[in-house]
This record gives C-alpha cells, sequence and structure tokens, in this order.
C-alpha cells in the first residue's frame, strides 16, 4: 500500500492541511455566514479553504479527482472515475466556527479506487493534527494512538447526534439510557476521536460522506470499525450533494456489535 504514489500524496496533504490552519484561527468565530438550501451553513472561509488546498494539491496532482462539498460545480452526481481522488470537508462543523464555538475542523481524505486510504484532520480546539490509515498507523499529534477496547460500561462515552428524522428515535433509546453522550457538533471529530482513544464509539445518524471520508481511515488503522447501517456507503463511485443521510456506527468490534443491539439493527 505504501508505494511512491501514496507516500507522496499523504505529505502532501498534511502540507496542505497544515497551510490553511492559520486562516482558520484567524476567522474563528469572525467569518459571515449563510444558510443554504440543505439547511447547512456555509462561510466564505470554507471556499476559501477548498480553493487553497485543492490548487496546491491539483499543481502537483494534475490527473487526481477534487471533491469538496463547497466547489461542486453542478449538483448531479459526479462519478468517480481516477485511481485517486480527495474528498474534503473544509470546514466541518461549519456552526460552531461561525459562532465561535471550537469543535470544528478540516478535514481531507485521499482515496484509492473510492476507498479511504488515509486522513488529515486539524482538529482546531486542540490545534492537533490527526493523521493515518491502514498500513500507516494513526497519530494524534506525533503521539500514535489506538480505539479503545475496554468493555461498555455506564461510565463509556459516546459521540452522538440526535436524529433529524424523528422516526428514528426509537433507534436512541437504548444508547440513551445506557452511555455518558457527547454532541460536539462535528461528525468529523466523532469519528476522529474513537480513532484518537478519546471516544469510545460514536453514532450519528445525519452525516454525508464527506463528513466522514478522512475519519474513517483513521479509524480502520487504530483497531476500530465504522459500520452503515443504511446501505454500504465505500468505496465511493460518485459524489451527490444529494446523497441521503447516513446511518452509522463506529468503535471497537465489540462496541460496535453492543451499539447495534442497543439500536434494533
Amino acid at each position: 500500500m505504501s508505494s511512491p504514489d501514496i507516500i507522496s500524496r499523504i505529505a502532501a496533504a498534511k502540507r496542505a492541511v497544515s497551510a490553511q490552519t492559520e486562516l482558520l484561527h484567524r476567522e474563528f468565530g469572525r467569518a459571515e455566514s449563510r444558510w443554504k438550501s440543505d439547511g447547512t451553513r456555509v462561510t466564505a472561509v470554507d471556499v476559501a479553504i477548498s480553493e487553497n488546498i485543492f490548487r496546491e494539491l491539483g499543481a502537483q496532482f494534475p490527473e487526481d479527482q477534487y471533491l469538496s462539498e463547497e466547489l461542486a460545480e453542478t449538483e448531479e452526481p459526479i462519478p468517480v472515475t481516477a485511481r485517486f481522488c480527495w474528498v474534503l470537508d473544509p470546514i466541518d462543523g461549519t456552526n460552531n466556527f461561525a459562532l465561535g464555538i471550537a469543535q470544528c475542523a478540516i478535514s481531507l481524505a485521499l482515496c484509492e479506487h473510492g476507498e479511504p486510504i488515509y486522513g488529515v484532520v486539524y482538529d482546531l480546539s486542540r490545534r492537533v493534527l490527526l493523521t493515518g490509515g491502514p498500513g500507516f498507523g494513526v497519530f494524534d499529534g506525533d503521539r500514535p494512538v489506538r480505539v479503545r477496547q475496554a468493555p461498555a460500561s455506564r461510565e463509556t462515552l459516546v459521540g452522538f447526534h440526535s436524529p433529524s428524522d424523528k422516526a428514528l428515535l426509537p433507534m436512541t433509546t437504548g444508547i440513551l439510557s445506557q452511555f455518558k453522550i457527547r454532541g460536539l457538533g462535528s461528525a468529523t471529530l466523532h469519528l476522529a476521536y474513537v480513532a484518537a482513544g478519546l471516544l469510545d464509539a460514536c453514532v450519528d445518524y445525519n452525516v454525508k460522506i464527506w463528513d466522514l471520508a478522512a475519519a474513517i481511515p483513521l479509524v480502520r488503522a487504530a483497531g476500530g470499525e465504522v459500520h452503515f447501517l443504511n446501505g454500504e456507503q465505500l468505496p465511493i463511485r460518485k459524489f451527490d450533494l444529494k446523497m441521503k443521510k447516513i446511518i452509522y456506527v463506529a468503535g471497537s468490534p465489540a462496541m460496535c456489535a453492543q451499539v447495534r443491539q442497543l439500536m434494533g439493527s
């Protein structure tokens, strides 16, 4: 897996994301925002980070595909055809970012044939870069990390966002009654924190693939699993801004099994 093609892209990804952290901090809590038709928030900083990262990567790897929620030229699905594609969420947690709440992140995934193989996530709140993928290990800054393997208990911490579709509320009661809950406002950070051992598991009902793509290889490389509960999402065959919301669970294999049982899935 560690071919020169991949190694060069990993190094470039780390540089490209790191180069945008100053802008992210400078505009934190200050950037003007607007609401898009899908009910999500966007700022000029989202667009600028997308343009800056893809300009830098595109100059080095012009044959790759570049996919961002904020830069799609059409709302029609974009087929993923290149060997390597990049999936970017320039600010995951834009609501938090615009309001001055620190839990937000830059999230960049390198995919090969549509499968996320390496992730780079910049955590604004802790000022740290989380990086890794299968075959490369996972690092929280310079510190190697692993998914928690402890048995579930009432002290178990689960990252959780309640479903926007209230018909799904019956899937939440077991989780809410069994575990301690953390809702950070950033799906990327929930999943990345599972990889880093900061959360035992996470559950979400409202996400899109660009929210998860960079953190999926982190979790997998750190000894965890990501289970999609309403249809397999990988490999990414098309980038669709109108895609259905993903329901997923992540954690150690044992935690995923227990959470799925509580959800009735």
